[in-house]
């Protein structure tokens, strides 16, 4: 079973994100769920809902968490995501070279898919001295 991807981020990234990888790709390999935290939102009332987007996005396989910026609210959101049972890995510095290098490779299990996504958010930074 493929995992799935959840991009908990603040409000706007996630869903752009998602939205240019479909455009890009076309049908997405992989189930891709987005759950964008207001910033007025307090981290324990997001659990609940956060956790249905965690649950829409498994589809039996684990999920990959991707969140924007590591240490702040939606990254801690991902973290308390992943002590709920669900299998989780998660990942920080969310980029659409990211996201596109794991969607470029669904065949993988959720336990190699965060250094697929590290390595697409590497390789994605590129000097441009045109």
């Amino acid at each position: 079973m493929a995992p799935g991807i959840l991009l908990v981020t603040h409000p706007g990234i996630g869903s752009a994100l998602a939205a240019v990888a479909e455009r890009l790709l076309g049908r997405l390999p992989l189930k891709v769920e987005v759950f964008e935290m207001a910033y007025d939102l307090d981290p324990e009332s997001a659990l609940p809902a956060a956790s249905a987007a965690l649950r829409r996005a498994d589809g039996g396989g684990g999920v990959l968490v991707l969140t924007d910026l590591y240490g702040a609210t939606p990254a801690n959101l991902g973290a308390r995501l992943a002590h709920l049972g669900t299998p989780v890995r998660r990942v920080s510095a969310l980029s659409l070279p990211m996201l596109l290098r794991v969607l470029n490779y669904p065949e993988l299990p959720l336990d190699e898919l965060p250094a697929v996504a590290a390595a697409g958010a590497r390789n994605g930074v590129v000097p441009d001295d045109a």
